[in-house]
């Protein structure tokens, strides 16, 4: 088991499905990100692909950072040093999520909890199973969520919420979590890889172009540098002069006018 890929991949009708299967927790250490980072690397020359679906095999969806690891660093001070190297990679790579032009999905089937769940923050969408336990508690140890975790926590649910959640160390239920806009959709256990796969078919469908166009848009209106007007205008041009926005919008016209 030790020497089998912290992270499998399969495509299949334009969908990547990212497994992590490194039991018991799924830890993160250096070749889980080295991995993902190969994982993101097939996903991104595949054309094909428009959405990443994230998912586990394990009852958990992913602790955090391994602590055999942590434990062999936290000893000395460059050992300390090196974590905060390794934190910045995590921020990397999670940050490819984020940009990335294909849509990504977290299924979270069970507890996502510090750096594993600042993953599913980075994904563009999230469904989380009602048991399932979620939060970023770093500051119960004296420490903070750093890949990440408190600038995109504060952008998805509000300052309100992440101070609250944050500073406090909460964790949450599943279903609190999708109350609390944490994950977009919630369902329970036996029922959230349907759920989950029926969201990444339907997502499948719709033209990548367009997919990758709104979700620029959308990073848009979250970056005060960036004329999100305009850029939506751009997106607008270049896809209205792709010749399957012209057939799909023609076919449209024509349904419409009989």
């Amino acid at each position: 088991m030790a020497n089998e890929a912290p992270i499998s991949l399969s495509i299949d009708r334009g969908i990547a499905v990212a497994t992590l299967c490194r039991p018991p927790v799924n830890a993160i250490d250096d070749a889980w990100v080295e991995r993902l980072n190969r994982v993101l690397d097939a996903v991104e020359s595949d054309e094909q692909v428009r959405v990443l679906w994230i998912r586990s095999e394990q009852r958990v969806f992913c602790a955090g950072a391994d602590l055999a690891f942590m434990r062999q660093r936290f000893a000395t001070a460059e050992g300390r040093r090196e974590m905060i190297a390794f934190t910045r990679r995590l921020q990397q790579v999670y940050a490819r999520i984020e940009h990335s032009p294909r849509v990504s999905l977290a299924e979270i089937g069970g507890a996502a909890l510090g750096g594993g769940f600042e993953l599913a923050l980075a994904c563009d969408l999230r469904v989380v199973a009602d048991e399932a336990r979620v939060g970023l508690p770093e500051a119960r140890l004296g420490l903070l969520p750093a890949a990440g975790g408190t600038q995109r926590m504060t952008r998805i649910c509000g300052e309100a919420l992440a101070r609250r959640l944050i500073l406090g160390a909460e964790v949450v239920q599943g279903a609190e979590a999708g109350g609390l806009g944490l994950a977009q959709w919630h369902a329970p256990a036996a029922q959230l890889r349907e759920v989950a796969g029926g969201i990444a078919e339907r997502l499948a469908a719709l033209p990548s172009a367009a997919l990758r166009e709104s979700k620029r848009c959308i990073g848009a209106a979250l970056d005060a540098r960036l004329d999100g007007y305009e850029i939506e205008l751009e997106g607008s041009g270049t896809l209205l002069a792709l010749q399957q926005t012209q057939e799909r919008v023609r076919r449209f016209l024509e349904r419409d006018a009989s």
